[in-house]
């Protein structure tokens, strides 16, 4: 039995301003109308002896994860939870524990990043059947993606000793980090590096061994946070103590580098893990002028470039080898040779407490979604969207009242003690410290805009008092 381990966790910093914290890349439809972590959970789909996904993600983006699985029909052998980013060696070490505790036998663990496009699947496939012989006699198995341009955005693993004659399989030699450009042209050149595609196939009980041979306090943190977890709705939540006690530190750097029984499986089946605005030039399809326009975008003696549009008009003139992406909050222009400093602009922007870096003006909830439209010192307004049959929690405010005006379908409030259905055109007033609740009964979208004034608006003015989640 093969368990499909789906890492869901990264930040997409690089993606900025379409990846935010709280909305990351993983979660967003970048090459077609599912996300890039639909995506990877449905090319597996004719792999044979595959059981439900076993996905980790950050706690904050739970909601999102769930439903994009079920959006899919996708029902999870499990969605972890990691109260703190610690790297991938945590992240695998306490879902192969997990898969220990919840498996009689020992399944193989393949272990995929949420974030990566592979356009060829027999390829793939044929890796991965590689892959598992290696796996099921005890080793540590890993993807190296054949390269065709010295890419500096990429790590490298060196080819070590074929096995069997051949490098349809080989040991690994030494994994290096991203190289400046002129280095990638030489490891390219040599034919002798692949990509770190940071993909990975080994038994739960292999892994498990040797991380407590090389890294024993990362299993010893991931242990203590499993035993101390708790089973919250449909996810299971590491315990953060225990969790953020782990050192951080990538499963390369724990296990791989040191391991001897590490091999490489290189393959080439069209792989990219579109981590920059670059990678997507290159993936997109392009015009004539070898442009990729996305939306609202006019464009005038425009070459080589990407440019994409979210909210407004784009109209550009007289540029090459540009990236232009525009959100209803922040706009990016950069050269396209430069979109790796894109992360430093967010470093910065972090260093500034920029709220642009955590989240979109569209935030998605569990039970719809709310965009902010206007805001000052002492008001704001929200659209909000509610599910058919989804409600928000029973809480009240202290700082600020709000009014509710329906603009479609069918609102049930609880305003203190009252009970008050309202429809289309409709609105209602939330004095502070009323306690209220809101749920759509309908079987259609409810709409409605709030307004919001007081004199603070930060979404810490809550109390809650039932389990349902704002």
């Amino acid at each position: 039995m093969i368990i499909p381990v789906i890492l869901a966790g990264g930040s997409g910093t690089r993606l900025w301003p379409l990846s935010r914290q709280f909305y990351p890349k993983q979660m967003i439809n970048l090459t077609n109308e599912h996300t890039m972590l639909q995506n990877t959970i449905l090319r597996l789909a004719d792999l044979d002896d595959v059981s439900s996904p076993f996905v980790v993600c950050n706690e904050n983006h739970r909601f999102m994860t769930a439903e994009q699985l079920r959006d899919i029909n996708i029902k999870p052998c499990s969605i972890m939870l990691e109260p703190a980013a610690r790297n991938t060696a945590p992240a695998i070490a306490a879902a192969a524990i997990q898969i220990i505790n919840d498996n009689s036998s020992d399944p193989i663990m393949l272990v995929l990043p949420a974030d990566h496009v592979i356009d060829k699947i027999p390829e793939f496939y044929a890796a991965l059947e590689q892959g598992l012989y290696y796996a099921e006699k005890g080793n540590m198995v890993t993807f190296g993606v054949i390269p065709d341009s010295p890419e500096s955005g990429y790590g490298y693993i060196k080819k070590g000793d074929p096995i069997n004659g051949d490098f349809a399989a080989c040991r690994i030699e030494k994994f290096f980090e991203k190289p400046d450009k002129k280095t990638a042209e030489i490891y390219v050149d040599s034919g002798d590096f692949c990509w770190n595609s940071g993909m990975f196939m080994f038994r739960a009980s292999a892994i498990i061994n040797e991380l407590e041979k090389y890294s024993p306090d990362i299993v010893n943190s991931c242990r203590q946070a499993i035993e101390k977890g708790i089973s919250d709705l449909d996810f299971f939540r590491l315990d953060k103590e225990n969790f953020s006690a782990s050192p951080s530190d990538s499963i390369d750097c724990a296990v791989m580098e040191k391991t001897k029984h590490g091999i490489m499986i290189p393959f080439d089946a069209g792989w990219n893990d579109l981590g920059s605005w670059e990678a997507l030039w290159q993936a997109g399809k392009k015009d004539k002028e070898k442009n990729v326009i996305k939306g609202d975008v006019l464009v005038h003696d425009v070459s080589n470039s990407y440019i994409k549009s979210e909210s407004r008009l784009v109209a550009a003139a007289g540029l090459d080898n540009h990236i232009i992406v525009e959100t209803a909050d922040a706009v990016l222009v950069a050269c396209r040779d430069r979109v790796q400093d894109v992360k430093k602009l967010v470093d910065k922007m972090k260093k500034k407490g920029r709220q642009e870096i955590l989240t979109h003006r569209r935030d998605y909830r569990p039970w719809g979604a709310c965009e902010t439209m206007d805001f000052d010192d002492r008001f704001k307004v929200k659209r909000i969207t509610v599910k058919p049959g989804a409600k928000l929690s029973l809480h009240q405010h202290f700082n600020r009242a709000e009014h509710w005006i329906i603009v479609s379908g069918t609102a049930l409030v609880i305003k203190g003690n009252e009970k008050i259905v309202l429809k289309e055109d409709q609105s209602i007033y939330i004095p502070v410290g009323v306690l209220h609740k809101m749920e759509n009964p309908g079987r259609i979208a409810l709409e409605l805009i709030e307004i919001q004034s007081g004199s603070y608006l930060g979404e810490d003015d809550i109390i809650r008092f039932d389990k349902d989640r704002r």
